[in-house]
């Protein structure tokens, strides 16, 4: 049965927003333990993030046992179901990214996460191998009453900015870093650290009953900031699959992204691996527009037939979860609520017709 989610980041959690969650129909979450700065910053796990009662984190903490249990039955307190963790700390995972120095070490630490993932009884595990990360939107007023929202113009920017040291992923892990900038990073060297990577993080993975779900490059360009990008293409995302045919190597299905692929057939692929089962849980979003110039739209009002794609999930007998990811600010006092409400509330229809 498809099931209907939302994604929380860190500052979110909170029993407020699960109720609101439960409110709109959801009955899985999304969670992320990071929250990103625009801009750059320190990330951070949750601090105090229940009320006040929760672990404060670290800095780069690792995710212990005890603490995923306790948030899970916070969750499950307000009558839903922790499905996915979205994204590692970047602190967790720089120098397998950057191939350097504590990459040994932070892939033991990963290895202990998702081993207490796995035992803490949270299915699935999405991540983003990339140097520069999501980078290069810009916000605008765009779309069907006027909102807030985001887009890319690859004309708009620069797109060869370089990344400091001390930045992955738009976010500052060593703030002491010497003033200088990482170097060209080719696309050999980004497969060759993505196969490495999932040649060691996939056998845990296994073992301990945890899907590894790769998002695809946003904005999908073949280079940014100086580093090769791995999945801009939908023939470029189905290369993961070749690396490893394990059963927890598989996708974590942005239908925005990929519909911001120029010549992208979306609606194919989703037939084709949610019928294969390689599709852990879906960002369910519209874009108009493909690369070099496209904008975040609501659900639906986009280029892509939503209604097509829940029929499609139900022929294929999908058990996964939809989220709605990101959408446009309403013009209301509470626009991320808003525009996730309507996003919810459009999509369980959607759900319930089918």
């Amino acid at each position: 049965m498809i099931k209907l989610g939302l994604g929380l980041y860190k500052s979110l959690l909170n029993g407020r927003n699960f109720d609101f969650a439960k409110q709109a129909g959801a009955t899985h979450l999304v969670v992320q333990l990071v929250d990103y700065i625009k801009g750059g910053g320190n990330p951070t796990l949750a601090d105090n993030y229940l009320n006040g009662w929760g672990t404060t984190y670290n800095h780069g903490k690792l995710w212990e046992y005890d603490d995923l249990v306790r948030l899970k039955r916070e969750v499950e307190s307000h009558g839903l179901a922790w499905e996915a963790i979205e994204n590692f700390d970047p602190s967790h995972w720089f120098d397998i990214l950057l191939d350097g120095p504590k990459r040994d070490q932070q892939m033991s630490n990963l290895k202990y996460m998702v081993s207490n993932i796995g035992r803490a009884g949270i299915p699935l595990l999405g991540y983003y191998f990339s140097i520069a990360g999501v980078w290069g939107w810009t916000s605008k007023v765009f779309g069907r009453g006027n909102p807030m929202t985001v887009g890319f113009k690859a004309e708009d920017i620069d797109t060869n900015l370089p990344i400091k040291n001390g930045m992955v992923w738009n976010m500052t892990y060593d703030p002491d870093a010497p003033e200088e900038y990482l170097p060209q990073i080719s696309r050999e060297e980004m497969w060759d650290r993505l196969t490495w990577f999932l040649h060691e993080i996939l056998p845990v993975a296994e073992a301990s009953g945890v899907k590894m779900l790769a998002h695809p490059d946003d904005p999908p360009v073949s280079e940014l900031r100086n580093s090769a990008r791995l999945f801009y293409t939908i023939p470029e995302y189905e290369k993961l699959l070749k690396v490893s045919d394990s059963p927890s190597n598989g996708f974590e299905f942005c239908m925005g992204t990929l519909q911001e692929m120029p010549g992208s057939e979306v609606l194919k692929t989703l037939d084709k691996y949610s019928a294969a089962g390689k599709i852990g849980y879906i960002h369910f979003r519209n874009v108009k527009g493909k690369v070099p110039d496209y904008r975040e739209v609501f659900v639906d009002e986009g280029d892509l037939d939503m209604a097509a794609a829940v029929k499609i999930l139900k022929k294929n007998d999908y058990n996964g979860v939809l989220i709605p990811d990101h959408s446009p600010a309403m013009s209301c006092d509470a626009p991320w609520h808003a525009s996730m409400a309507y996003a919810m509330g459009y999509m369980k229809a959607l759900i319930d017709t089918v």
